[in-house]
């Protein structure tokens, strides 16, 4: 036993499996080298050394210069590993907070089948069974080569941080993506516009704020994501042409800015929503809830054919102060998210359907092709790509102004 008299430490042990040295620190072992040799008993004696002068710790990111052979790495702990970079990474303030769903989509049939298995031993064949795992559950060609990419991204941001090997990266790129009529995989529907007939169907059927917002897209061409965010404060009313600039953006990251010009019509469609502070959101469902129980108020008011009695206002009053500092079990959010924006058109649709108005079914991005629709027929190809906002890297920075003065008048006629 290679311990000195006095010398409080960890027994110097054998693994006999592989003839090591070994020691345990902190519930950790540490292979010392061939068993009983001299550089392993000097391995030894600096890491006990050095864990006796951390205080009975070992010192971070020490390893003793020791042959350490910890497990391997899951996939489990790898995707742990890189959702907290991805959390920190892609944030709200930018234009790529979608990706954390969009990933978390991607990575879940990976979890699923591969979620024990070493990280190290994920190859080729195992991202192909990862793809026909998507292709089984229905989902389209296009949205299953965007989540294949995902994860090849995510075992390159591993490798970059030395936790699996770069060759596990370099032989996921040999799967080619699928390509359309090669696979069974179906294919998605192109976006198409809505015609605005349809969108202005249902407009008696929503709340106010889900009526401006339509039919700002619709004069507009802006994103649902970038109608639901707007601020007064992001609004620019220094003179009659209206700017607008979305605090975030889909290509915001990219250093981009977007300038959206409200002419007249827009215009007229917010001015009844700057009533608030200038950080505040125009378009609320808090307010669009208010809207709605005064609206049910009215008409029960309206139906109701026997008089109220004071015993039921009496109960009505009693029911009042109890529900009083409860909370809501789903409060309102303070603005409208593209997904609560989405399903406010649907529930209108649906109203209409009961109300015997046919209208097929859509969604808020298709404004957005009605709105480049109408615009190209009357301005071309360029007032549509600058009305829309649509940009290239190597734009310059005179055609950017041209662009917005385009986009301005544009607005004056038509917005």
């Amino acid at each position: 036993m290679p311990t000195q008299p006095g010398f409080p430490a960890p027994k110097y042990r054998h693994y006999r499996p592989k003839n090591l040295g070994v020691v345990r620190l902190n519930g950790r072992d540490f292979y010392l080298g061939e068993y009983n040799s001299p550089e392993s008993h000097e391995r030894y004696f600096r890491l006990v050394a050095e864990w006796l002068a951390n205080g009975r710790q070992v010192p971070t990111g020490t390893n003793g210069n020791c042959q350490t052979e910890p497990a391997p790495l899951s996939i489990n702990e790898m995707l742990l590993a890189y959702w907290r970079y991805a959390e920190a990474y892609y944030h709200s303030s930018d234009g790529r907070a979608k990706e954390l769903a969009g990933m978390k989509d991607a990575i879940k049939p990976l979890k699923e089948l591969f979620g024990l298995t070493p990280a190290c031993h994920f190859g080729p064949k195992s991202l192909k069974l990862v793809r026909q795992r998507m292709i089984d559950a229905d989902i389209c060609r296009k949205q299953i080569n965007s989540r294949i990419n995902r994860i090849r991204r995510v075992f390159k941001w591993a490798a970059s941080e030395e936790l699996v090997p770069p060759s596990v990266v370099e032989g996921l790129r040999t799967v080619a993506g699928l390509e359309r009529g090669h696979t069974s995989a179906r294919e998605s529907k192109p976006v198409k516009p809505v015609a605005r007939e349809h969108a202005e169907a249902i407009l008696p059927f929503v709340s106010p704020q889900v009526s401006a917002m339509i039919q700002l897209q619709l004069v507009t061409g802006m994103r649902p994501c970038e109608v639901t965010i707007m601020q007064p404060c992001n609004i620019d009313r220094s003179s009659d042409d209206w700017i607008y600039a979305p605090s975030r953006h889909k290509t915001d990251y990219r250093g981009h800015a977007k300038f959206v010009p409200l002419g007249p019509r827009a215009q007229d469609l917010i001015r009844p929503f700057l009533d608030r502070a200038s950080d505040a959101y125009l378009f609320s469902p808090q307010e669009a809830e208010e809207w709605r129980n005064a609206k049910r108020a009215v008409n029960r008011k309206k139906d109701r054919k026997t008089r109220i009695y004071p015993c039921e206002l009496r109960a009505r009053e009693r029911r009042k102060v109890a529900s009083k500092g409860r909370k809501s079990k789903r409060p309102k959010r303070e603005r409208f998210d593209t997904d609560s924006y989405r399903r406010a058109i649907a529930y209108g649709i649906t109203k209409a359907h009961k109300a015997g108005i046919e209208v097929p079914d859509w969604h808020p991005h298709q404004l957005r092709h009605t709105r480049a629709t109408e615009v190209r027929k009357r301005y071309g190809l360029e007032g549509a790509q600058v009305a829309l906002g649509h940009q290239s890297a190597n734009v310059t920075e005179v055609y950017a102004e041209r662009n917005l003065e385009l986009a301005i008048r544009i607005a004056r006629e038509s917005g």
